[in-house]
């Protein structure tokens, strides 16, 4: 019988988990450890000696929750395919380029999703070029995104029954998404604790079901660096679940829609200069 986790390790493996990717595991979350990892106390053991750094990202990597589907949720698609994509394309002059950005993007339904809406929309898009950037935490989802083979019962999950028959092709027992929708998606490695600067500027923001996992702290600190990487007229997608209220002043809600947000043109040096002031 494997002993129950001790104390020293459990904050060891909480502390660890926090600080390399902002997931939160509170005394009432111990049997998330217990039932992804074995042997606790020897892993928080292995941990604390030196050269840890490749099991430090195999347990970071077992501990993420890497669940997606295509066109999750659907209205989130609806509102990008019927007012997003519209409005910034009248906002952009041709030769222009769009990048959305899918944080978070696990095996990339979320970025192929949105990829399949632009091929759709080829027409209006006109020469506007297209960047979709999926980024994870995680190796192995992103180097299944990359491949675009899914399982019968992945592409069953969500995606519409035109859309299969046009972008995919079967490749017994699997489906393999078409090269001219898995070209306009680039996937890479990527924390989003890390600094965002280095992913560019983005016009939309697809980070949904993430924030949930962050304590507070951790998520106004990405959601104000995310404002920091997009236009004025960019948009922000969270999950049903998720909000900015009470966590940052920077992005708004669009009026009448759930889970899409706008930047409130509000400078952070300008909330920070007035925090100080009002100590």
């Amino acid at each position: 019988m494997t002993a129950p986790l001790t104390s020293a390790a459990f904050t060891l493996l909480a502390d660890l988990l926090r600080a390399r990717s902002g997931l939160i595991i509170g005394q009432d979350k111990i049997y998330l450890l217990e039932t992804r990892i074995e042997d606790l106390n020897g892993l928080a053991d292995r941990l604390g000696r030196p050269g840890a750094e490749p099991l430090v990202r195999e347990v970071v990597e077992a501990m993420t929750t890497n669940e997606s589907f295509f066109f999750r949720d659907d209205k989130p698609f609806q509102h990008f395919r019927t007012q997003a994509l519209p409005r910034l394309i009248a906002a952009r002059p041709l030769g222009t380029t769009l990048r959305i950005w899918s944080a978070a993007s696990s095996t990339g339904q979320e970025a192929y999703s949105l990829a399949m809406i632009l091929a759709e929309s080829k027409t209006v898009i006109g020469n506007r070029k297209i960047e979709i950037v999926g980024t994870d935490i995680a190796r192995g989802p992103l180097i299944r995104a990359r491949d675009g083979q899914y399982t019968q019962f992945e592409v069953q999950r969500g995606l519409p029954v035109q859309y299969l028959l046009k972008y995919f092709k079967k490749e017994d027992p699997h489906w393999r998404i078409a090269p001219e929708i898995r070209e306009m998606a680039q996937f890479r490695e990527f924390n989003l604790l890390g600094d965002l600067r280095s992913l560019g500027r983005f016009d939309i923001v697809f980070c949904r079901n993430v924030l949930i996992y962050f304590d507070q702290a951790t998520k106004t600190r990405v959601l104000e660096a995310m404002a920091l990487q997009m236009p004025p007229d960019g948009m922000l997608y969270l999950g049903g679940a998720e909000t900015v209220l009470g966590i940052t002043a920077r992005f708004a809600p669009l009026p009448g829609e759930r889970g899409v947000y706008g930047l409130s043109g509000v400078p952070i040096e300008q909330r920070v200069a007035t925090r100080v002031a009002t100590g």
